[in-house]
């Protein structure tokens, strides 16, 4: 059975698997940015399996990972549902008008094929040491990116839309929780050993809006995967909600949680691995390993495994690996991983 699956069981107890990196993990390879410049835009990328297999395997070949997550964005649930879905150069993405009557929910399968076909021509390819993870945008977050249309600082449109007319917000909410639970469902029959669930915008909300809007739409999509694939993995990744990351972890039932480079190891030793007895993943800071001296970052891996190493854990960044990441640096990581 893979590292990573038995990690998350609870069967390896000093089992950490060496880093893996979040979405869109080859931007600062040479490789990627090959196979990116021969494509016309980011979506056709991850609507072309060959392509979308490749980014994905490409860190593996290079540096042996024990995970390979699918190479996709966020914002295709989004896209498959009807809303348009481009991204800009040097301005990131921009989502178009949509109507809720209008969403296509019957869309996910049919208009997310490629991904599914991307999962399984992956799996075919990897050896049964490394496991394969699809993913997610959690409810918030996605419905975040469609109120705005596109990002913002502070989501304040998308908060005046949950404010005011909380029962319109609860059925855009509704709508995104079953579209998740769908595409998810079909990522581990395509192949996903491990799914994820990245609530990137979690961070902007107090907590009485947060038990509604992050934490009781993921218990939902959580509950409703176990009915269907009782022994598949869930992390879950709310994104910069600090010691509300106890009554998340508490509420939701996912099997692992992942922590931004915010969190304090120590409470999240105590609160969550002890208390919780909850798998956690994290969280060196991504900038960090792009920008510190190997001084410095070797101090900080070291900090890490010294706080978390005692009990079932995954090593990862705190958040997405950036293009200006050094390789050196990563090798740097990994040469320390595997000597402990």
């Amino acid at each position: 059975m893979k590292k990573l699956i038995n990690t998350i069981a609870k069967k390896e107890r000093n089992s950490i698997p060496p880093i893996w990196i979040m979405r869109q993990a080859g931007r600062y390879l040479p490789e990627y940015r090959e196979v990116r410049s021969g494509v016309s835009n980011f979506l056709e990328m991850c609507y072309t399996p060959k392509l979308a297999s490749e980014v994905t395997l490409q860190p593996i070949r290079r540096f042996g990972f024990d995970a390979a997550i699918i190479f996709s964005d966020i914002l295709v649930i989004p896209d498959a549902l009807g809303v348009k879905v481009e991204f800009v150069k040097n301005e990131g993405p921009k989502l178009g008008e949509f109507e809720l009557k209008n969403l296509k929910t019957s869309n996910i399968k049919a208009h997310l094929n490629p991904v599914f076909e991307a999962l399984s021509l992956t799996k075919s390819k990897l050896d049964d040491s490394t496991a394969l993870i699809g993913f997610s945008g959690a409810p918030w977050t996605l419905a975040c990116y469609m109120i705005e249309k596109g990002g913002s600082k502070n989501f304040e449109k998308t908060r005046q839309a949950a404010l005011q007319d909380p029962q319109y917000f609860s059925q855009l909410i509704d709508v995104l929780v079953q579209s998740i639970v769908e595409y998810l469902s079909l990522q581990i029959q395509a192949g996903a050993d491990v799914v994820k669930l990245f609530d990137s915008w979690a961070s902007v909300l107090p907590p009485f809006e947060l038990q509604k809007w992050v934490i009781e739409p993921t218990k939902k999509i959580v509950s409703e995967l176990k009915k269907i694939h009782p022994n598949t993995p869930i992390i879950c990744f709310p994104r910069g909600i600090g010691m509300s990351y106890l009554e998340f972890t508490k509420q939701v039932g996912c099997d692992a949680v992942a922590l931004d480079q915010t969190v304090d190891r120590d409470w999240a030793r105590e609160n969550l691995q002890q208390n919780c007895n909850t798998v956690v993943q994290g969280n060196l800071d991504n900038l960090l390993l792009a920008f510190g001296s190997k001084k410095e970052i070797e101090k900080e891996v070291n900090d890490i495994l010294e706080k978390f190493s005692d009990k079932p854990f995954i090593f990862n960044l705190g958040h997405g690996i950036i293009p200006q990441t050094p390789i050196e640096n990563v090798e740097l990581v990994l040469k320390i991983l595997r000597k402990n």
